[in-house]
């Protein structure tokens, strides 16, 4: 069961990189319901062995690709964001005083804190893209302009997936010109 997730959650982030263009050093938010992967209703049953397979099917990926990693808490730490310090750094983003557990913070972010070599929490980011696995509602962690992406993946588990990136906002009217490929 937890290959098959693992399988499920690295054809997906690489599905989603492909059709969302990151470039390495690009930030990409994932809020991830080890319980609506296995099955049960998000917060009550987490699985510290499917947020273990997502990890892994996920983060190799990430680093080959030099994607920055955030990773949504649950709503117990008011959907506090864990990444690298150097992440926060890079983007000035200011960290905060808190660590993630499997029930205030959930499976997957504590997965993640513990992998990370220097894992900070901070209060919101502005990623290029993001994967939602569990209808954990991640789209406040997004650039303004969210584009849906529809991979051929629909669950991970049993989690939904919903998938976006974002683009650039459109803005002077008919006399504009506009680039095809600016992020």
């Amino acid at each position: 069961m937890f290959d098959r997730i693992q399988k499920q959650a690295e054809s997906a982030i690489r599905e989603l990189l492909e059709v969302s263009k990151l470039r390495p050093g690009d930030l990409l938010v994932i809020g991830c319901s080890s319980s609506e992967i296995m099955g049960e209703r998000i917060g009550k049953g987490s699985s510290m062995e499917a947020a273990q397979a997502v990890y892994d099917g996920i983060a190799p990926v990430l680093e080959q690709q030099g994607i920055l990693l955030a990773v949504q808490c649950c709503e117990h730490l008011n959907r506090a964001l864990i990444v690298e310090m150097s992440t926060a750094e890079k983007f000035g983003y200011e960290p905060v005083n808190v660590c993630p557990w499997a029930h205030a913070g959930g499976s997957f972010a504590t997965t993640v804190w513990e992998h990370m070599e220097h894992p900070v929490a901070v209060e919101h980011v502005r990623a290029q893209a993001g994967m939602d696995i569990g209808d954990t509602l991640i789209g406040m962690h997004l650039r303004e302009v969210a584009v849906p992406v529809r991979l051929s993946i629909k669950k991970i588990g049993e989690a939904n997936l919903v998938c976006a990136r974002t683009r650039p906002k459109f803005i002077g009217g008919e006399r504009a010109r506009y680039v095809d490929e600016l992020k």
